[in-house]
């Protein structure tokens, strides 16, 4: 019974209204996982978001049908132009105008609305921007390899 109401608290947006860190439920067991902040639509804070989420998905939530993983990254959108876009996403998801198959399919669709073109320019120029300076030669690595990703550059 005690899952079960961690569970039904992590589907109403947690108790600490996005700031917290979760125990216990789901497949990650005993390990603590901080909950995504509220997105209240910024293009500037949309990755990270998105990435808060898919971590919190993957290790607490996996079990969880996508539809319940749909309606739990909505708890934590809030605010501004995602009101507005979360009440239509709502409502279409009500009436069976959308659908979708994972909780990705649902992000990538959130990022294509608050992403904006200039998020990938400005990963781009990070990317050209990169110096090893006083890192370890494996922070660089990691740190080249996820401006590489953010900006989807093919080069």
């Amino acid at each position: 019974m005690a899952i079960q109401a961690q569970i039904q608290v992590l589907l109403a947006g947690g108790a600490g209204g996005g700031e917290g860190v979760a125990r216990g439920a789901g497949r990650g067991g005993g390990a603590e996982i901080a909950k995504p902040q509220i997105f209240d639509g910024m293009s500037s804070r949309v990755t990270g978001f998105i990435t808060a989420c898919k971590l919190y998905i993957r290790i607490k939530m996996r079990e969880e049908l996508v539809e319940g993983q749909v309606q739990w990254i909505l708890s934590y959108v809030q605010g501004g132009a995602a009101d507005v876009w979360k009440k239509n996403v709502i409502e279409e998801l009500e009436v069976g105008e959308i659908e979708y198959e994972t909780e990705e399919e649902f992000l990538m669709s959130l990022k294509k609305e608050f992403g904006g073109g200039e998020e990938e320019l400005v990963k781009v120029a990070e990317l050209k921007k990169l110096e090893q300076g006083g890192k370890t030669i494996e922070e660089f690595v990691q740190e080249f390899k996820r401006a590489v990703r953010e900006s989807g550059y093919k080069g």
